[in-house]
């Protein structure tokens, strides 16, 4: 099909006023077009590339030779390679919104914000798990907080394996419940009940850390499951909220999200390293890890309620707002006002290819890292350096993917190939299949079935952690951020949350997998 844009500028305003008419053969468009939100290049959302699209205001693909995070708003055009479709455009609101222009964003405070609550969407889940001698000194009978010995009793010994129902099963089930809620409640109900939960829960269980619960570890492990169970779900609310409102933003937004995200693992990472180089008392760690997610949560709240006065998240919480035109505008208020449930096979049928890349991505990350990953020791481990006896598993396993994560996701910003449509990005999320075997047969122990060790070097691990990490990182951010703009409009928050879902449904299957890897070795 070909397209042709003929353009018309309309001078004796205060702006200038653009009409775009898109011509089809046999389907002629006539489309108000203001700067610099549209792409001067519409083309298909499907696959095969037949069928022509309107332009809109959240539509924003950005080339790979953009090289400005804030350009998106001002540049857009097609990507470079064999995919040169933009993402599904929708048509602009008429009125007074369609006559502003974009006001920008000062300073990248909204970029910051954003990048902000996605550290707090995994900052707490992330403080449970690096505080694994905290708890494993509580549900043991050992009287001395002192030192990193890990004492082993029924409780501790499983606690791991709970800690993983305890957070999948609660992830799953309210990723659904808040689908199914995101017209019956505004994002803004959803992501402040969501973190009110988790600081009430972090406050509790920060003033447990030095109570002695010696007396009554049946009770206090269930307590903390309960917790986990709170925080694990409240996170994926929150998380799945910000990210569904993040589709009315431009996609730098999104991917400030899923940045955030990382740096939260990686912060979390580099704290438990120096607390094994200060090897303090583990109660002490475990209360700066739970200030820190106190502290955190309160800054999530604060920048939360900041977001509407800024003049930037404003206007594209503004146009999020308006119906798209007249014929629609009567049944999205009553849609709204009603709560119906969002219609999910329009989204799944625009969504679906870029859901299975996520879902993938995740599937095979959480399979490897960290039961796996965490399992390969280092090839001197007898020679008694610190390097291979206390430092190789932190620096290798958690610090060293958390950084290579955030590397990924990081070039995003700048970098966003293969397209929302190529059929490259299935392939390269499928190669990531090879990844397994690789660390299958490094130095894994202990080994029960399979005992060749092919790759008996230090230098191996710390490469494959870095393919893992990176291409983590890159091939789960695109399709993520692809997502909320391939639908329109009206969807692109739900839209979100099934991106999310998809998400949190790799981890979920992935660590099942992982439990069966593991033995297989």
């Amino acid at each position: 099909m070909s397209l042709y844009s003929h353009l018309i500028t309309v001078s004796g305003s205060q702006h200038e006023t653009f009409i775009c008419s898109l011509v089809s053969p046999g389907h002629p468009h006539i489309v108000p077009w203001i700067p610099p939100f549209h792409s001067l290049h519409p083309v298909s959302l499907r696959m095969d590339g037949q069928q022509s699209l309107q332009a809109s205001v959240n539509s924003s693909y950005i080339p790979a030779t953009v090289s400005s995070m804030c350009d998106e708003e001002h540049s857009e055009g097609e990507a470079s390679g064999d995919d040169a479709s933009p993402l599904l455009s929708r048509q602009q609101p008429a009125g007074p919104l369609a006559a502003r222009h974009c006001p920008e964003d000062s300073y990248n405070l909204v970029y910051i914000i954003f990048f902000l609550m996605g550290i707090g969407s995994l900052l707490p889940w992330n403080v449970f798990i690096t505080a694994k001698q905290y708890w494993l000194y509580k549900l043991s009978n050992n009287s001395s907080p002192a030192g990193q010995e890990e004492p082993h009793n029924e409780l501790s010994d499983y606690f791991e394996s709970y800690i993983a129902i305890a957070s999948t099963i609660p992830s799953v089930l309210c990723l659904i419940l808040n689908y199914l809620l995101v017209n019956r409640f505004s994002s803004q109900v959803r992501i402040m009940f969501s973190l009110l939960v988790i600081l009430v829960v972090f406050v509790v269980t920060t003033a447990l850390v030095k109570v002695d619960m010696s007396g009554c570890r049946m009770q206090f492990f269930g307590g903390t499951l309960a917790s986990v169970a709170l925080v694990s779900g409240a996170s994926n609310i929150f998380s799945g909220s910000v990210f569904g409102i993040s589709g009315h933003f431009p996609m730098r937004i999104s991917q400030a999200i899923i940045s955030g995200q990382a740096m939260g693992g990686t912060l979390s990472a580099l704290a438990s390293v120096v607390d094994l180089a200060a090897s303090s008392d583990v109660t002490d760690s475990a209360l700066v890890y739970f200030i820190t997610a106190d502290v955190f949560t309160l800054i999530c709240i604060i920048m939360y309620l900041l977001l509407p006065k800024l003049s930037y998240s404003r206007y594209y919480m503004e146009v999020a707002a308006v119906p798209c035109n007249e014929s629609n505008s009567h049944s999205s208020r009553s849609d709204s006002s009603s709560g119906s449930v969002p219609p999910l096979k329009p989204i799944l049928k625009n969504t679906w290819v870029l859901g299975g890349c996520v879902f993938y991505v995740f599937f095979i990350s959480i399979m490897i890292f960290p039961a796996l990953s965490s399992g390969i020791q280092s090839m001197n481990k007898d020679s008694g350096n610190p390097w291979a006896t206390t430092y190789f598993v932190p620096l290798t396993s958690f610090l060293l993917y958390n950084v290579a994560d955030f590397c990924g996701r990081q070039v995003t910003a700048w970098l966003q190939a293969p397209g929302p449509t190529s059929r490259i990005l299935p392939l390269l999320v499928i190669s990531r299949t090879a990844l397994v075997p690789l660390f299958m047969f490094c130095n894994y122990q202990p080994r029960y079935h399979l005992h060749n060790v092919f790759f008996a070097h230090d230098l191996f691990p710390v490469v494959f952690i870095c393919l893992l990490g990176i291409s983590n990182g890159y091939l789960g951010t695109l399709p993520m951020i692809y997502g909320p703009k391939v639908v329109p409009r009206e969807l692109a928050e739900p839209a979100g949350v099934v991106m999310s879902f998809f998400l949190t449904l790799g981890l979920a299957v992935g660590s099942a997998f992982s439990v069966a890897l593991v033995h297989s070795i």
